[in-house]
């Protein structure tokens, strides 16, 4: 029996294929009309259009929105440990192309959509790689995945770190902690843009820090000489300890409603001498935004970085109200000629839509916004065209008048 008759093929409904021509990688539930055998959770299936036209071959989930995961595009090839092994090396050798500063110790090795591996990260932290499997196909490959990054990177320690609400969307079930060699250093100290920066690797949100926003904390940092700022959903403080250490700030305040964030932020502060004149407070950020305009209090520099605000398509326009309201509110303690720096990590929410969002937010505050950068993640995070979910970050620093 050839593999195409011995592998099952997934059948789509009519004018559904086209974003999979286009090498989008997620086949969701919706898309699918019907299913030639009886696939299990995990197996490699052959996606065809309603035509019979051949897709692609990905990993089947029936426990998933995303029930299939596609990572070949054309009829050759097989979803075989050298197919792994070639996709894992192509991510890590341009990562070795790039000019990764002498002074950082952290960065993305693999970025799941955007490395023809959807369902896998990768970060480095000095000697240790901390993964995430937001894959159940990939989840059941986690000792091939392993040996692989084993023979290729040699690091001190493996680190499985799981996101939240993975479990329940995937059907897998995975917990936290060491896979492979010796447990990293809790905290562990890294080096970005020549700052020292804590990260717990058991505690510490996505995989223990923010990498994407390196970039950005160091643009931001250019606007801050002399400046007051003002960090909100600061976490552990990167951007306002950056601005002080590395921007010359008078003075910050990093708000976050996570009190092992801000305990983690004054650790950076102190580690990076800028502690004396930071102030770490623990507040729901709208409430705070609301007290400090009601106090009449101004800042030369607001920082906006908060949590994915839509997870799905239908939560975009709720999403959108809910940033341009902290917007608002931002504008309204920053001063005249002040920076703001607002970013989203939704990656529903296009450019597009947040571009707007900041022309009604100037429009409702009857104040000029100029962009001054347009910015998204580190180069070591990727974007690929084929999936506009993986250019999920945005980042604007603009003046506003």
């Amino acid at each position: 029996m050839s593999e195409h008759e011995a592998t099952p093929v997934v059948i789509l409904r009519p004018r559904m294929a086209m974003p999979f021509f286009n090498r989008h990688p997620w086949v969701f539930a919706g898309a699918i009309s019907r299913l030639v055998g009886r696939p299990e959770p995990g197996d490699v299936v052959l996606v065809q259009s309603h035509e019979g036209r051949f897709v692609g071959r990905g990993l089947f989930n029936p426990a998933s929105n995303i029930r299939v995961r596609l990572y070949r595009w054309g009829e050759e090839g097989e979803l075989d440990e050298e197919f792994w092994r070639t996709q894992i090396n192509s991510a890590i050798d341009l990562r070795e192309q790039l000019v990764l500063r002498d002074d950082t110790t952290a960065n993305r090795l693999i970025s799941s959509e955007s490395d023809g591996l959807s369902g896998l990260t990768v970060d480095r932290y000095g000697q240790w790689l901390l993964v995430q499997l937001t894959s159940l196909a990939l989840a059941q490959r986690q000792q091939l995945l392993f040996d692989l990054l084993d023979d290729r990177l040699r690091p001190q320690g493996i680190w499985l770190r799981t996101e939240k609400g993975i479990g329940e969307a995937e059907g897998l079930d995975l917990t936290d902690g060491l896979v492979r060699g010796l447990a990293p250093p809790r905290p562990l100290m890294i080096q970005e843009n020549g700052l020292a920066f804590v990260v717990d690797v058991a505690e510490g949100q996505k995989t223990g820090a923010f990498l994407d926003q390196r970039d950005n904390r160091r643009a931001t940092a250019s606007y801050c000489r002399g400046a007051r700022v003002l960090d909100l959903f600061s976490y552990s403080g990167g951007f306002g300890v950056t601005a002080m250490a590395l921007g010359g700030a008078a003075s910050a305040i990093c708000v976050d409603s996570s009190q092992s964030a801000l305990d983690a932020g004054h650790r950076n502060a102190e580690a990076n001498g800028v502690a004396d004149r930071m102030q770490f407070v623990k507040s729901d950020v709208f409430k705070y935004l609301e007290a400090v305009k009601a106090g009449g209090e101004k800042f030369d520099v607001v920082v906006l970085d908060p949590p994915k605000m839509a997870r799905r398509q239908a939560g975009v326009d709720q999403a959108l109200r809910g940033y341009h309201s902290l917007n608002v509110l931002a504008a309204s303690v920053l001063k005249r000629g002040g920076v703001l720096v607002t970013c989203s990590c939704s990656g529903r929410v296009s450019r597009d839509d947040f571009e707007m969002m900041l022309a009604q937010t100037s429009a409702s505050t009857l104040r000029a916004i100029k962009v001054l950068e347009a910015r998204g993640p580190a180069p070591d995070h990727p974007v690929s065209p084929n999936c506009p979910e993986s250019g999920y970050l945005k980042c604007y620093i603009c003046r506003v008048d």
